[in-house]
Order: C-alpha cells, then sequence, then structure tokens
C-alpha cells in the first residue's frame, strides 16, 4: 500500500485526481468532492515512460491548478512505480493506492487478500457505497471478467474470473489454422451464417447466458445463506455496454465504478 496522509481531511468540495489503470486503458479522472469534471483516457501501453505519464498529468493540472491529492488503482503492476513516482513528483498531497491494507467498507474473505485486484476492491466499495444493506453480484466484463459477490452485511462471499470476449476472440484466432480475428459487435441475430457471424455470435451469446446462468445461480446460493431479496447488479468494464444490454436483467450499468470506488476509498482512508 502507498499512503501519504496528512494534514485535515478532504472536505466535500475539494480537488481528488483518480488514476485507474486497465490491462487495456488508463483514466485520469478529475474530481470536486464527488462530483466528476474531467475524464482523459489513454491505452495502458502507451504508459511505458516516465514522460508519457507526465505528458498526461502535466495539462490535467495545468488546467486544475486545484488538484492537491490523488488516489490510484492498477492493476498493471509493471506501471506502478512509474506512476507513484511521477504522482510524487507533481501532487503535493494525500497520495493512496488502493489495496486490501486499506480500511475497506466490506470485509474481504478471500484465502490471500493482497492477491485480490485492486480494481475489485473499488468495485465492490463502490457497490456498498450504492447499496449498504443489500446483497450486490458485481460484474467488470472487460479484458478478463469478474464476478464479485457481497452479502447485505457487507461480507464478501466469493466470486469468478473468465476471459474477456476479445480474448476468447483472440484464443480461436490464435489457437486455429483458419479462424480469423473477429471484432466483437452487438450480433443481429441468435446464430450466424457466415465464419465471422458465427464466432462473433458464440462469443457473446454464451458470455450472455455465462453471466445470466451465474446470477441465478449465486441468487439462488444468496438465498441459502438467508439473503433476504434479489441481489443488486451492477455492471462495468469496456465491453459492459454490449453485454449488458442483451441480459434479460436490467443491471445497473455503471461506465466509472471502479474510478468512483476508488474516489469513495481514498475518502475513507484520507479521514
Amino acid at each position: 500500500m502507498t499512503s501519504h496522509l496528512s494534514g485535515k481531511p478532504p472536505s466535500s468540495d475539494s480537488f481528488l485526481l483518480v488514476v485507474e489503470i486497465g490491462n487495456t486503458t488508463a483514466s485520469f479522472a478529475v474530481f470536486r468532492g464527488e462530483e466528476l469534471l474531467e475524464v482523459h483516457k489513454v491505452p495502458s501501453e502507451a504508459l511505458t515512460l516516465h514522460t508519457d505519464i507526465s505528458g498526461v498529468i502535466v495539462p490535467i493540472l495545468a488546467a486544475w491548478p486545484q488538484l492537491g491529492d490523488a488516489a490510484l488503482c492498477s492493476v498493471v503492476p509493471a506501471l506502478d512505480s512509474l506512476l507513484k513516482s511521477e504522482l510524487r513528483r507533481h501532487i503535493g498531497g494525500r497520495i493512496v493506492e488502493v489495496a486490501s491494507s486499506l480500511q475497506l467498507p466490506f470485509t474481504l474473505s478471500y484465502d490471500s487478500p493482497e492477491s485480490f485486484g485492486a480494481d475489485r476492491i473499488a468495485l465492490c466499495a463502490l457497490c456498498r457505497r450504492l447499496y449498504p444493506d443489500e446483497p450486490v453480484i458485481a460484474l467488470d466484463i472487460g479484458t478478463a471478467i469478474t464476478v464479485d459477490v457481497l452479502t447485505a452485511e457487507g461480507v464478501y462471499l466469493g466470486g469468478l474470473i473468465m476471459p474477456g470476449l476479445d480474448l476468447m476472440a483472440r484464443a480461436l484466432h490464435d489457437r486455429t489454422a483458419r479462424l480469423p480475428l473477429v471484432r466483437m459487435k452487438s450480433p443481429a441475430t441468435l446464430i450466424g451464417n457466415s465464419t465471422e457471424e458465427c464466432i462473433r455470435n458464440g462469443i457473446i451469446w454464451a458470455c450472455v447466458s455465462g453471466i445470466e446462468g451465474l446470477i441465478g445461480k449465486i441468487t439462488t446460493l444468496l438465498c441459502d445463506n438467508n439473503e433476504a431479496g434479489e441481489p443488486r447488479v451492477i455492471v462495468t468494464g469496456g465491453s459492459a455496454p454490449l453485454i449488458s444490454g442483451l441480459l434479460e436483467t436490467a443491471p445497473l450499468h455503471e461506465e466509472l465504478a471502479v474510478i468512483r470506488g476508488t474516489r469513495y476509498l481514498f475518502t475513507l482512508n484520507a479521514e
């Protein structure tokens, strides 16, 4: 954990830079209290040098000179030291890195808490902020697909990890002699009439059906554990708009769930 806490706790209108580094996309978000003012996104692979990161941070600080604190949520260890170094160089206030050792708004019951992804921690934190007294199924449909389950009491029950849509498409292309690499988009039909359609529809509908089946099984599990009522379902991640619109259930789609959860964790730990 990186946590440099000093001075007074953040006020409701203080400025905060939230940096989320995903496997595919890096996001730099500016908050004033809970209000999101700006989000700047770049490919994560473009941040390989100190100058690359400064090239993103410096213009943001020029536009928002009130920024004094920062929060980091990263799932790319190779970039962590670079990011923390640049944040310390440009940000004079608190810097909090999302990790299992932070004060969390839920009870993390996990065999190896240090291996629990920072993005999953932030997502679960936001779930508790949005639904503090209800069970929640949280899905992040991105490079990988993660499913995490919280009880109404805020106890982490467990989760699942699966390959994302693009990983499945890439595996079919790389591990076969003739199957093309197919771009994912909403299928027009259930079954396909070309090789590309068959691949695309197969991947997407398998994902949709798998998620629906898991939601049903997890709901039954929660009922068996005496959790009252239907669990809330929240969906985020790069492929969430494609998949969530095809689900029979109507989950809450929160595009910036990890960023908002990171902001919430900063507030909890800075105080």
